[in-house]
C-alpha cells in the first residue's frame, strides 16, 4: 500500500476526513494517515481501542513513536494516559492493551539506527518554554539525527513568523485551531509540509500542536 507517499507534495486531513478502516485486531481501528507497506510499514496512523481490546505481542522492526490522544493506553510498562508521548527504539517489544479505550497518534519505522533511548513524557505536567515569537510557547519531547519533536501552544491571538521548513514539518492539532495563508486547521486535523515549504501560521483562539520537523526528504537532492 502507497497512501500519502509523495513526501514532496502538501497534504491535510481534517476530522471530517476520517475513514475508519479494522485493523486485524478485535475492536482496534485505524485512521491511516500515510503509509508505505502493508501490515508492516512506513506508518503514520491514527489508532483507536475499543475498552478491553488489544494487540497481539509484537517487535518495532523500525521504531515506535505514540501520543496518547485520548483515555489511557497501557502495555507492560506501565499505564500512559492522555498527553503522554512514548518513544519505543528499533527492537523494543511489547502488548498493547486498554482497560477503558484510548486512542493514540503513531508512527512506525521512522526511526533512525542510532535513535535508541526508549523514554516517555507526561506532556499534562511539563513545562513550557517561551519561543522567540510572542505568544508561542514550545515543550521539546525529542531531538535526533534525523527529527526533532515538539509541543507547540500558540495563546489566542499569537502569530509565528514566517519561515520554510528544512526537512519538512508535520503537525497534528491537539487543542483548539490553527491556521496560516493557506488554510484553517481545527483540532484533529493532522498537515504535512514538503522540505522547504513556507508559511506564517497564527492561532485567533489557541491552540495546542504536535509537531514533528526535519524528517521529510530534501527535495533539492531529487
Amino acid at each position: 500500500m502507497r497512501l500519502n507517499a509523495d513526501f514532496s507534495k502538501r497534504v491535510v486531513i481534517r476530522p471530517d476526513d476520517y475513514d475508519w478502516v479494522k485493523s486485524p485486531a478485535a475492536g482496534v481501528e485505524r485512521m491511516m494517515l500515510d503509509r508505505i507497506g502493508d501490515e508492516v510499514a512506513r506508518a503514520t496512523t491514527i489508532v483507536r481501542f475499543a475498552p478491553e481490546s488489544y494487540f497481539d505481542a509484537h517487535t518495532h522492526g523500525g521504531g515506535e513513536e505514540f501520543f496518547v490522544l485520548e483515555g489511557v493506553f497501557s502495555d507492560e510498562t506501565g499505564d500512559y494516559p492522555a498527553g503522554t508521548y512514548v518513544r519505543n527504539p528499533i527492537g523494543t517489544s511489547h502488548k498493547p492493551h486498554t482497560k477503558e479505550g484510548c486512542t493514540i497518534l503513531v508512527k512506525l519505522h521512522q526511526f533512525a539506527e542510532s535513535d535508541t533511548v526508549q523514554f516517555h513524557i507526561d506532556t499534562t505536567t511539563a513545562e513550557f518554554a517561551q519561543s522567540a515569537s510572542e505568544g508561542v510557547s514550545v515543550l521539546p519531547l525529542h531531538s535526533a539525527v534525523n527529527e526533532d519533536v515538539r509541543l507547540v501552544r500558540f495563546a489566542p491571538g499569537a502569530r509565528a513568523s514566517a519561515h520554510a521548513h528544512k526537512g519538512g514539518e508535520e503537525i497534528y492539532v491537539l487543542e483548539g485551531t490553527l491556521a496560516d495563508e493557506h488554510g484553517t486547521y481545527p483540532a484533529g486535523t493532522w498537515l504535512r509540509s514538503p522540505d522547504m515549504s513556507e508559511h506564517t501560521p497564527f492561532s485567533d483562539e489557541g491552540c495546542l500542536l504536535y509537531m514533528k520537523t526535519g524528517h521529510l526528504p530534501d527535495q533539492s537532492a531529487a
